[in-house]
Protein backbone atom coordinates (compact mmCIF):
# COMPACT_ATOMS: atom_id res chain seq x y z
CA UNK A 1 0.00 0.00 0.00
CA UNK A 2 1.30 3.46 -0.91
CA UNK A 3 1.77 5.71 2.12
CA UNK A 4 0.46 9.29 2.01
CA UNK A 5 2.88 12.09 2.90
CA UNK A 6 2.61 13.36 6.47
CA UNK A 7 1.43 16.82 5.30
CA UNK A 8 -1.41 15.17 3.30
CA UNK A 9 -2.44 13.08 6.35
CA UNK A 10 -2.59 16.17 8.57
CA UNK A 11 -4.74 17.99 6.00
CA UNK A 12 -7.22 15.11 5.80
CA UNK A 13 -7.41 14.85 9.59
CA UNK A 14 -8.06 18.59 9.85
CA UNK A 15 -10.88 18.38 7.30
CA UNK A 16 -12.42 15.46 9.21
CA UNK A 17 -12.36 17.34 12.50
CA UNK A 18 -13.86 20.48 10.95
CA UNK A 19 -16.58 18.44 9.25
CA UNK A 20 -17.46 16.61 12.47
CA UNK A 21 -17.56 19.87 14.43
CA UNK A 22 -19.84 21.42 11.81
CA UNK A 23 -22.24 18.47 11.97
CA UNK A 24 -22.14 18.49 15.74
CA UNK A 25 -22.93 22.20 15.87
CA UNK A 26 -25.89 21.78 13.54
CA UNK A 27 -27.26 18.96 15.65
CA UNK A 28 -26.76 20.82 18.92
CA UNK A 29 -28.55 23.87 17.59
CA UNK A 30 -31.53 21.86 16.38
CA UNK A 31 -30.88 23.07 12.80
CA UNK A 32 -30.86 26.79 13.46
CA UNK A 33 -31.16 27.46 9.73
CA UNK A 34 -34.85 26.75 10.23
CA UNK A 35 -35.36 29.79 12.42
CA UNK A 36 -38.46 31.55 13.76
CA UNK A 37 -41.45 30.70 11.66
CA UNK A 38 -40.28 27.13 11.21
CA UNK A 39 -39.09 27.03 7.59
CA UNK A 40 -39.65 24.07 5.29
CA UNK A 41 -36.56 21.97 5.95
CA UNK A 42 -36.34 18.94 8.24
CA UNK A 43 -36.10 19.50 12.00
CA UNK A 44 -35.05 17.13 14.77
CA UNK A 45 -36.84 17.39 18.12
CA UNK A 46 -35.02 15.76 21.03
CA UNK A 47 -37.53 14.98 23.78
CA UNK A 48 -36.71 13.81 27.30
CA UNK A 49 -38.90 12.01 29.83
CA UNK A 50 -38.74 9.61 32.75
CA UNK A 51 -39.90 6.00 32.31
CA UNK A 52 -42.40 6.06 35.18
CA UNK A 53 -46.10 6.50 35.93
CA UNK A 54 -45.95 10.21 36.77
CA UNK A 55 -44.73 10.74 33.18
CA UNK A 56 -47.56 8.65 31.72
CA UNK A 57 -48.49 11.13 28.95
CA UNK A 58 -44.89 11.11 27.71
CA UNK A 59 -44.50 7.34 27.94
CA UNK A 60 -47.82 6.68 26.21
CA UNK A 61 -47.21 9.41 23.65
CA UNK A 62 -43.94 7.78 22.61
CA UNK A 63 -45.08 4.15 22.87
CA UNK A 64 -48.32 4.64 20.89
CA UNK A 65 -46.71 6.87 18.27
CA UNK A 66 -48.87 9.87 19.19
CA UNK A 67 -46.02 12.39 19.17
CA UNK A 68 -44.62 11.05 15.90
CA UNK A 69 -48.05 11.34 14.27
CA UNK A 70 -48.66 14.91 15.43
CA UNK A 71 -45.14 16.08 14.57
CA UNK A 72 -45.50 14.74 11.04
CA UNK A 73 -42.96 13.67 8.44
CA UNK A 74 -41.07 16.97 8.50
CA UNK A 75 -39.89 16.44 12.09
CA UNK A 76 -37.64 13.65 13.33
CA UNK A 77 -38.37 12.72 16.95
CA UNK A 78 -35.45 11.56 19.08
CA UNK A 79 -36.21 10.50 22.65
CA UNK A 80 -33.97 10.28 25.71
CA UNK A 81 -34.93 8.89 29.12
CA UNK A 82 -33.70 10.19 32.46
CA UNK A 83 -33.92 9.03 36.06
CA UNK A 84 -33.55 12.44 37.70
CA UNK A 85 -34.41 16.04 36.92
CA UNK A 86 -30.91 17.53 37.22
CA UNK A 87 -29.59 15.27 34.44
CA UNK A 88 -32.39 16.34 32.10
CA UNK A 89 -31.76 20.01 32.87
CA UNK A 90 -28.05 19.59 32.18
CA UNK A 91 -28.99 18.13 28.79
CA UNK A 92 -31.14 21.20 28.10
CA UNK A 93 -28.30 23.53 29.15
CA UNK A 94 -25.72 21.70 27.01
CA UNK A 95 -27.94 21.80 23.93
CA UNK A 96 -28.36 18.02 23.84
CA UNK A 97 -32.11 18.23 24.52
CA UNK A 98 -34.84 20.49 23.17
CA UNK A 99 -37.76 19.63 25.46
CA UNK A 100 -38.46 17.42 28.43
CA UNK A 101 -41.13 16.27 30.82
CA UNK A 102 -39.93 17.14 34.31
CA UNK A 103 -40.97 17.98 37.86
CA UNK A 104 -41.58 21.44 39.31
CA UNK A 105 -38.41 21.88 41.35
CA UNK A 106 -35.97 21.16 38.48
CA UNK A 107 -38.09 23.49 36.36
CA UNK A 108 -37.58 26.32 38.85
CA UNK A 109 -33.86 25.54 39.18
CA UNK A 110 -33.36 25.68 35.41
CA UNK A 111 -35.21 28.98 35.15
CA UNK A 112 -33.34 30.45 38.11
CA UNK A 113 -29.84 29.33 37.13
CA UNK A 114 -30.27 30.68 33.61
CA UNK A 115 -31.68 33.97 34.93
CA UNK A 116 -35.00 33.25 33.25
CA UNK A 117 -33.51 32.55 29.83
CA UNK A 118 -33.19 28.79 29.26
CA UNK A 119 -36.65 27.22 29.48
CA UNK A 120 -40.39 27.80 29.23
CA UNK A 121 -43.26 25.68 30.54
CA UNK A 122 -45.56 25.03 27.59
CA UNK A 123 -47.99 22.54 29.16
CA UNK A 124 -48.87 20.58 32.24
CA UNK A 125 -48.91 16.77 32.28
CA UNK A 126 -49.76 15.29 35.68
CA UNK A 127 -50.87 16.09 39.23
CA UNK A 128 -50.67 14.08 42.43
CA UNK A 129 -49.14 10.65 42.93
CA UNK A 130 -46.99 11.44 45.99
CA UNK A 131 -47.26 10.27 49.60
CA UNK A 132 -45.41 9.69 52.87
CA UNK A 133 -45.31 5.95 53.55
CA UNK A 134 -44.19 4.80 57.00
CA UNK A 135 -43.91 1.71 59.18
CA UNK A 136 -47.26 0.51 60.54
CA UNK A 137 -46.38 1.46 64.13
CA UNK A 138 -46.14 5.17 63.21
CA UNK A 139 -49.57 6.73 63.54
CA UNK A 140 -48.82 10.44 64.02
CA UNK A 141 -46.37 13.12 62.99
CA UNK A 142 -44.98 13.29 66.55
CA UNK A 143 -43.90 9.66 66.25
CA UNK A 144 -41.58 10.66 63.43
CA UNK A 145 -39.28 12.31 65.95
CA UNK A 146 -35.92 10.54 65.90
CA UNK A 147 -36.84 8.52 62.81
CA UNK A 148 -35.13 8.23 59.42
CA UNK A 149 -37.23 9.22 56.40
CA UNK A 150 -36.01 8.95 52.81
CA UNK A 151 -36.59 11.36 49.91
CA UNK A 152 -35.40 10.98 46.28
CA UNK A 153 -32.81 13.77 46.40
CA UNK A 154 -31.74 16.69 48.57
CA UNK A 155 -33.73 19.71 47.43
CA UNK A 156 -35.94 17.82 45.01
CA UNK A 157 -39.71 18.34 44.96
CA UNK A 158 -40.53 15.63 47.48
CA UNK A 159 -37.61 16.58 49.71
CA UNK A 160 -38.91 20.15 49.93
CA UNK A 161 -42.45 18.91 50.57
CA UNK A 162 -41.62 16.81 53.63
CA UNK A 163 -39.23 19.36 55.13
CA UNK A 164 -41.85 22.09 54.87
CA UNK A 165 -44.60 19.82 56.22
CA UNK A 166 -42.43 18.87 59.22
CA UNK A 167 -41.54 22.52 59.80
CA UNK A 168 -45.25 23.37 59.88
CA UNK A 169 -45.72 20.61 62.46
CA UNK A 170 -42.93 21.98 64.66
CA UNK A 171 -40.23 19.42 63.79
CA UNK A 172 -36.78 20.37 62.52
CA UNK A 173 -34.59 18.94 59.76
CA UNK A 174 -31.13 19.82 58.41
CA UNK A 175 -29.46 19.39 55.04
CA UNK A 176 -26.92 17.12 56.69
CA UNK A 177 -29.55 14.67 57.96
CA UNK A 178 -29.86 16.00 61.51
CA UNK A 179 -32.68 17.62 63.45
CA UNK A 180 -35.80 16.09 64.97
CA UNK A 181 -36.39 13.96 61.87
CA UNK A 182 -33.42 12.63 59.89
CA UNK A 183 -34.01 13.10 56.15
CA UNK A 184 -31.99 10.60 54.10
CA UNK A 185 -31.82 11.35 50.35
CA UNK A 186 -31.48 8.19 48.27
CA UNK A 187 -32.60 6.76 44.94
CA UNK A 188 -36.17 5.50 44.93
CA UNK A 189 -35.23 1.95 43.98
CA UNK A 190 -32.82 1.86 46.93
CA UNK A 191 -35.55 3.20 49.22
CA UNK A 192 -37.67 0.10 48.62
CA UNK A 193 -34.73 -2.05 49.78
CA UNK A 194 -33.80 0.07 52.81
CA UNK A 195 -37.44 0.23 53.91
CA UNK A 196 -37.71 -3.53 53.70
CA UNK A 197 -34.49 -4.00 55.69
CA UNK A 198 -35.56 -1.53 58.40
CA UNK A 199 -32.73 0.92 57.66
CA UNK A 200 -35.32 3.69 57.20
CA UNK A 201 -38.71 4.23 58.81
CA UNK A 202 -40.50 5.72 55.82
CA UNK A 203 -40.22 7.78 52.67
CA UNK A 204 -41.89 10.71 50.93
CA UNK A 205 -41.88 9.49 47.31
CA UNK A 206 -43.81 9.52 44.02
CA UNK A 207 -45.58 6.58 42.42
CA UNK A 208 -45.00 3.77 41.72
CA UNK A 209 -42.75 3.75 44.79
CA UNK A 210 -45.62 4.68 47.09
CA UNK A 211 -47.40 1.51 46.04
CA UNK A 212 -44.22 -0.54 46.26
CA UNK A 213 -43.61 0.58 49.83
CA UNK A 214 -47.23 -0.13 50.77
CA UNK A 215 -46.88 -3.60 49.27
CA UNK A 216 -43.71 -4.02 51.34
CA UNK A 217 -45.71 -3.52 54.54
CA UNK A 218 -45.87 0.25 54.83
CA UNK A 219 -48.88 2.50 55.21
CA UNK A 220 -49.69 5.96 53.89
CA UNK A 221 -49.44 8.55 56.66
CA UNK A 222 -49.79 11.58 54.36
CA UNK A 223 -51.31 11.71 50.89
CA UNK A 224 -49.79 14.91 49.53
CA UNK A 225 -52.99 15.73 47.65
CA UNK A 226 -54.59 16.48 51.01
CA UNK A 227 -52.16 19.38 51.52
CA UNK A 228 -53.19 21.28 48.38
CA UNK A 229 -56.27 23.26 47.30
CA UNK A 230 -58.70 20.99 45.42
CA UNK A 231 -56.12 18.19 45.97
CA UNK A 232 -54.21 19.38 42.90
CA UNK A 233 -50.50 20.09 42.56
CA UNK A 234 -48.09 19.75 39.66
CA UNK A 235 -45.89 16.67 39.66
CA UNK A 236 -44.92 16.76 35.96
CA UNK A 237 -44.97 19.49 33.34
CA UNK A 238 -43.55 19.90 29.83
CA UNK A 239 -40.74 22.41 29.32
CA UNK A 240 -39.06 23.50 26.11
CA UNK A 241 -35.72 25.15 25.48
CA UNK A 242 -36.38 28.84 24.86
CA UNK A 243 -33.95 28.73 21.96
CA UNK A 244 -35.87 25.91 20.28
CA UNK A 245 -39.21 27.56 21.02
CA UNK A 246 -38.11 30.75 19.27
CA UNK A 247 -36.58 28.91 16.32
CA UNK A 248 -39.38 26.39 15.77
CA UNK A 249 -42.70 27.61 17.20
CA UNK A 250 -44.60 25.45 14.73
CA UNK A 251 -42.84 22.31 15.94
CA UNK A 252 -43.52 23.20 19.57
CA UNK A 253 -47.20 23.62 18.77
CA UNK A 254 -47.22 20.15 17.20
CA UNK A 255 -45.48 18.78 20.30
CA UNK A 256 -48.16 20.35 22.49
CA UNK A 257 -50.81 18.84 20.22
CA UNK A 258 -49.14 15.51 20.95
CA UNK A 259 -49.23 16.17 24.68
CA UNK A 260 -52.96 17.01 24.58
CA UNK A 261 -53.67 13.92 22.47
CA UNK A 262 -51.60 11.71 24.78
CA UNK A 263 -53.50 12.98 27.82
CA UNK A 264 -56.77 12.32 26.01
CA UNK A 265 -55.63 8.75 25.36
CA UNK A 266 -54.45 8.27 28.96
CA UNK A 267 -57.71 9.55 30.42
CA UNK A 268 -60.05 7.98 27.89
CA UNK A 269 -58.42 4.58 27.51
CA UNK A 270 -56.74 3.89 30.86
CA UNK A 271 -56.41 0.12 30.43
CA UNK A 272 -54.58 0.52 27.12
CA UNK A 273 -52.47 3.33 28.59
CA UNK A 274 -51.45 1.21 31.57
CA UNK A 275 -50.45 -1.67 29.30
CA UNK A 276 -48.47 0.73 27.10
CA UNK A 277 -46.58 2.00 30.15
CA UNK A 278 -45.78 -1.52 31.27
CA UNK A 279 -44.58 -2.50 27.79
CA UNK A 280 -42.55 0.67 27.23
CA UNK A 281 -40.73 0.46 30.55
CA UNK A 282 -40.00 -3.17 29.71
CA UNK A 283 -38.33 -2.12 26.47
CA UNK A 284 -36.15 0.36 28.34
CA UNK A 285 -35.29 -1.65 31.45
CA UNK A 286 -35.62 -5.19 30.17
CA UNK A 287 -38.44 -5.89 32.63
CA UNK A 288 -42.03 -4.65 32.19
CA UNK A 289 -43.44 -2.73 35.14
CA UNK A 290 -45.97 -4.87 37.00
CA UNK A 291 -49.39 -4.05 35.57
CA UNK A 292 -51.01 -4.62 38.97
CA UNK A 293 -48.69 -1.99 40.45
CA UNK A 294 -49.63 0.52 37.75
CA UNK A 295 -53.34 -0.06 38.36
CA UNK A 296 -52.80 0.32 42.10
CA UNK A 297 -51.06 3.68 41.67
CA UNK A 298 -53.33 5.04 38.92
CA UNK A 299 -56.14 6.50 41.09
CA UNK A 300 -53.70 8.78 42.94
CA UNK A 301 -52.81 10.62 39.73
CA UNK A 302 -54.64 13.11 37.56
CA UNK A 303 -53.42 13.71 34.02
CA UNK A 304 -54.05 17.33 33.09
CA UNK A 305 -52.79 19.84 30.55
CA UNK A 306 -52.98 22.57 33.20
CA UNK A 307 -49.49 23.07 34.70
CA UNK A 308 -51.12 24.28 37.95
CA UNK A 309 -48.72 27.21 38.14
CA UNK A 310 -49.91 28.29 41.58
CA UNK A 311 -48.62 25.06 43.12
CA UNK A 312 -45.20 25.49 41.53
CA UNK A 313 -44.96 28.99 43.01
CA UNK A 314 -46.05 27.68 46.41
CA UNK A 315 -43.46 24.91 46.18
CA UNK A 316 -40.80 27.54 45.55
CA UNK A 317 -41.97 29.46 48.63
CA UNK A 318 -41.70 26.26 50.66
CA UNK A 319 -38.15 25.64 49.43
CA UNK A 320 -37.19 29.16 50.48
CA UNK A 321 -38.84 28.63 53.88
CA UNK A 322 -36.76 25.53 54.63
CA UNK A 323 -33.53 27.12 53.39
CA UNK A 324 -33.03 25.02 50.26
CA UNK A 325 -33.17 27.83 47.70
CA UNK A 326 -33.23 31.60 47.33
CA UNK A 327 -36.26 33.66 46.28
CA UNK A 328 -36.56 34.09 42.53
CA UNK A 329 -39.06 35.77 40.22
CA UNK A 330 -40.93 33.33 37.99
CA UNK A 331 -42.12 36.04 35.59
CA UNK A 332 -41.85 34.71 32.05
CA UNK A 333 -41.55 31.03 32.99
CA UNK A 334 -44.86 30.05 31.39
CA UNK A 335 -45.70 30.32 27.71
CA UNK A 336 -49.07 28.64 27.24
CA UNK A 337 -49.81 30.31 23.90
CA UNK A 338 -49.60 27.10 21.88
CA UNK A 339 -51.44 25.07 24.50
CA UNK A 340 -54.37 27.44 24.49
CA UNK A 341 -54.42 27.56 20.69
CA UNK A 342 -54.67 23.77 20.64
CA UNK A 343 -57.31 23.64 23.37
CA UNK A 344 -59.37 26.39 21.77
CA UNK A 345 -59.19 24.67 18.41
CA UNK A 346 -60.62 21.53 19.97
CA UNK A 347 -63.36 23.37 21.83
CA UNK A 348 -61.73 22.68 25.21
CA UNK A 349 -61.33 25.04 28.15
CA UNK A 350 -58.23 27.18 27.89
CA UNK A 351 -55.69 27.46 30.72
CA UNK A 352 -55.22 30.86 32.33
CA UNK A 353 -51.77 32.23 31.51
CA UNK A 354 -49.94 32.83 34.84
Amino acid sequence: MRRLPLRRLVSLATLAVVGAATLGTAAACGDDSESAGGGSGPVTLRLGYFPNITHAPAVVGVEKGIFAEKLGTGVTLETKTFNAGPAAIEAIFSGALDATYIGPNPTVNAFSKSKGEAVRVVSGAASGGVALVVKPDITSVEQLRGRKIATPQLGNTQDVAIRYWLKEKGLTTTKEGGGDVRIIPQENAQTVETFGSGAIDGAWVPEPFVSRLVNAGGKVLVDERDLWPDRKFVITNLIVSTKFLKAHPDVVKKLVEGQVAANEFVNGRPDEAQQAISDHIGKISGKPLDLKLIKQAWPTLEFTNDPIASSLKTGLDHAVAVGLTQPVSLDGLYDLTHLNEVLKGQGKTEVVQP
